[in-house]
């Protein structure tokens, strides 16, 4: 019967956790930073009310 092979026989059990330990504090970080981000800024510097808005367009008829 054949068993499983390893992907990289050569990695030892601590290279491994370690990897592992590595990529679980960089997706962290990257979550961290994702929920810090905050919403995109306008760019225009006058945004629009919607009451006026509308009263130019009512005040045509």
């Amino acid at each position: 019967m054949l068993g499983r092979t390893p992907a990289r026989p050569t990695a030892s059990p601590t290279t491994r956790y370690a990897r592992g330990v590595a990529a679980a504090v960089i997706a962290v970080a990257a979550l961290i930073t994702a929920a810090n981000a905050g919403p995109a800024r306008a760019t225009d510097d006058s945004p629009v009310s919607p009451t006026s808005a509308t009263a130019g367009h009512t005040a045509g008829h």
